[in-house]
């Protein structure tokens, strides 16, 4: 029971104490780790830390070798000096904005694109897919896709014309399939 009361005791005495240093020391603290830092409140921060430590280490202040503002004063420049050496230690931290999104985008939806396109392309004679892959996957021009299949030029824009035609036609009937991006933009 002694040694509760003790406790009790010693607690109630540590907070007279920081309620005491703070009224006496807070706004010359908190001045002087404004004045320091730039920002009210990191000064804040810097305040309570001080005032913490003063509550960890009580004789420090009563060892009567100097002012307690002094030893305050200096445990919150110390703080300050420890909090600009870590931040000055480690990388600077780059704020995220819409400008800087994910490095890498959900590659599903190409995925389900592109499977609908093969599908499609299936589905076509090989004389009209064979057209649509000079022209649209391959890149050539008409003329080049004529000379590499051996065929006119108005052959490979007829046949570049009804393939389109029967792609259309192959997702107009499903109504759920309207995903086809691509070849929509290159029928139209």
């Amino acid at each position: 029971m002694a040694a509760l009361w003790s406790r009790t005791r010693q607690k109630a005495s540590d907070e007279v104490l920081i309620r005491a240093l703070y009224e006496e020391h807070g706004r010359a603290l908190l001045a002087y780790a404004q004045r320091l830092t730039g920002d009210r409140s990191a000064a804040e921060d810097v305040v309570q830390e001080t005032l913490i430590r003063a509550w960890k280490h009580p004789d420090a202040l009563v060892n009567g070798k100097g002012s307690v503002r002094g030893w305050l004063l200096t445990v919150a420049r110390n703080i300050i000096t420890d909090r600009f050496r870590a931040r000055a230690a480690r990388p600077p931290e780059v704020a995220q904005s819409p400008a800087n999104g994910p490095v890498e985008a959900d590659h599903a939806e190409a995925v389900v694109d592109s499977m609908m396109v093969m599908e499609a392309l299936d589905r076509l004679s090989p004389d009209h897919r064979e057209v649509l892959l000079e022209i649209y996957f391959r890149g050539h021009t008409v003329a080049e896709a004529a000379k590499t299949l051996g065929i006119p030029a108005g052959t490979v824009k007829s046949r570049s014309h009804y393939a389109l035609k029967s792609l259309r036609e192959l997702y107009t009937e499903k109504p759920g399939s309207a995903k086809l991006v691509m070849v929509k933009e290159a029928a139209a």
